[in-house]
């Protein structure tokens, strides 16, 4: 039979309160006692039941994370990266897809919920003011990653200045005609992560002296297949642009697809630029906005496992930086 709480105890002469203590971290066990009963654990093989430790310890032991579009690759990396760190953790993980503007409304009301998760990571969708709030006001703690809010913790890049960075690097290069594709840049979801990447294009565009030329710029759904009719529609024109900056990595391949399809050469004919630097961007020779995808990830579960842990702690703003990424797609190198 598997061993129970009561055997760890006996074996390690203490109460099964101690036991529990330990096992939960509930209250504070001097050291040799703490490894007694650990050793008892481990010679029993001991796993706690998990509705008994919820029970016993108040918690639900499961960290819940709110995220649009998790299929998509830069979402991916960055839950890769959580899950480095959350799966070796006592915490089970829970996911909560949204892709609706009704689902984000449900799951953000539903989800930070005492009873429910013991903590929670939001990917890439802000919370408005009253929503921030309500969070505050549940006493979850959450970390967002890839999205900001003066109220919350959140790990996030300046996704204007990254657009911006590509953009230049274009300009720099000796483009004039400058294209920009991308998602919708208004998001029912509040994905506005294509908005600012969009205003950074365009502040790089004013700055050189450049006109923005609405015959260049198409929104369309994120995928490969998006990328490459975009891009079509585009370079079949009158005068197309010689250079075309994607919103992504993803849609940055089908331009190349596309570029291909029409026996354009890349760069002389066409210089493509995207942004996340995904692990295919160096296989296809794309020039990128790198941003530390996994990395953050790790960065903002064990910013919300610390605040698990230790709540009460201030906010933490952290902004990591982007970079231009010239690979041949623009460079020839």
């Amino acid at each position: 039979m598997p061993a129970t709480i009561h055997d760890v105890a006996k074996r390690a002469g203490v109460g099964i309160g101690t036991v529990s203590s330990v096992i939960n971290d509930s209250r504070a066990v001097n050291r040799a006692t703490r490894e007694r009963v650990l050793k008892a654990i481990a010679e029993l093989d001991y796993t706690p039941h998990p509705a008994a430790r919820r029970l016993s310890s108040g918690k639900t032991f499961t960290i819940g994370a709110i995220i649009p579009f998790f299929t998509r690759p830069a979402a991916v990396e960055r839950l890769r990266g959580v899950m480095s760190v959350v799966a070796p953790s006592a915490y089970d993980f829970t996911l909560f897809s949204i892709e609706t503007a009704a689902q984000r409304a449900e799951q953000l009301r539903a989800v930070p919920r005492r009873g429910r998760v013991d903590g929670l990571i939001i990917f890439s969708c802000p919370p408005t003011q009253s929503e921030a709030e309500r969070i505050i006001k549940s006493e979850i703690p959450t970390v967002l990653i890839d999205a900001y809010s003066p109220l919350l913790n959140c790990i996030y890049i300046d996704n204007v200045k990254g657009g911006y960075q590509a953009t230049k690097h274009l300009v720099e290069l000796g483009h004039r005609r400058i294209g920009y594709l991308g998602d919708p840049l208004e998001d029912p979801i509040g994905f506005f992560v294509s908005r600012d990447r969009f205003r950074g294009y365009r502040r790089a565009l004013e700055e050189a002296g450049l006109p923005f030329d609405p015959r260049y710029h198409r929104e369309g759904e994120h995928s490969l297949e998006s990328g490459r009719r975009m891009a079509t529609e585009i370079l079949t024109q009158p005068d197309p642009p010689t250079a075309l900056f994607a919103f992504s990595d993803t849609i940055a391949f089908g331009v190349l697809e596309a570029a291909k399809d029409l026996g354009l050469s890349i760069p002389d004919d066409l210089a493509v630029i995207g942004f996340d630097d995904v692990q295919l961007a160096r296989l296809y020779g794309l020039s990128t906005i790198r941003q530390q995808l996994f990395q953050t990830g790790v960065m903002g579960a064990e910013m919300l496992l610390n605040r698990v842990s230790n709540p009460g702690q201030e906010e933490m703003h952290v902004q990591l930086s982007t970079k231009l990424v010239a690979r041949r797609s623009t460079s020839g190198e």
